[in-house]
């Protein structure tokens, strides 16, 4: 005998992204997306205090762990790692704004089908390093980039690193994604390795390696034109 599934405690869902969409505080929105939850789900008062509370508690170190590494990026852009980033790819006179995000895209995307994610990201490698290097190898070649083509230089760095981190995590056999699709497969009766889904993988992690370079390639000539 089939039961009805309450589908009211999505609303939870919606909250989120009302809440987000009208930029409300993050943690208000949290908070008031649970309770909605809660409530659609007629679960009691006390309980879900309760499970508001212990989530609070095993997450709350959380904040640290994140804050911590930003904090010290902050320290060391302070004391000129942008600059010493600038100068360091400057006396590099065969390095491009493009090559250098190629050579980035390669070991962002290996890097994260070896299943070393962490390696790279927005706050902790492209804006203190990527970006400012990438400028600098414009600078060293055209001193005058302009400002709208400086936004995009760096529109592109953090670009190149979501590509290889979402294409190459794909080939990494324990990623969440791979167990996630191999589960509901298996649920519906499909038994597929893990293994075999990774290395399908590599095809569409080499399309998109291939396909973003040309982007960069063609970056620089854009950067050239934008300088005249």
């Amino acid at each position: 005998m089939q039961h009805a599934v309450n589908l009211w405690p999505l609303l939870g869902v919606a909250v989120i992204i009302v809440g987000f969409a009208l930029r409300a505080h993050p943690v208000l929105v949290v908070i008031a997306a649970c309770a909605v939850t809660g409530i659609a789900a007629a679960m009691p008062v006390d309980q879900l205090l309760a499970t508001l509370g212990a989530a609070f508690i095993k997450t709350r170190n959380l904040p640290l762990i994140l804050l911590l590494p930003i904090a010290a990026i902050g320290l060391l852009e302070r004391h000129g790692l942008r600059e010493h980033a600038q100068a360091s790819i400057a006396r590099i006179r065969s390095a491009t704004t493009g090559r250098l995000l190629i050579v980035y895209l390669a070991i962002r995307e290996l890097s994260a089908a070896f299943g070393l994610t962490s390696i790279g990201g927005h706050p902790n490698m492209v804006r203190p390093l990527i970006a400012p290097m990438a400028e600098g190898a414009a600078e060293v070649r055209y001193p005058n980039v302009p400002q709208e083509m400086r936004y995009r230089i760096r529109a592109m760095a953090a670009a190149t690193d979501n590509v290889g981190l979402f294409f190459g995590e794909d080939i990494f056999v324990a990623f969440g994604a791979i167990v996630l699709m191999q589960t509901i497969l298996h649920g519906e009766g499909l038994d597929v390795d893990p293994l075999h889904m990774a290395l399908w993988g590599i095809p569409t992690a080499i399309c998109a390696f291939i396909i973003h370079s040309w982007r960069l390639y063609r970056l620089d000539a854009q950067i050239a034109r934008s300088a005249k």
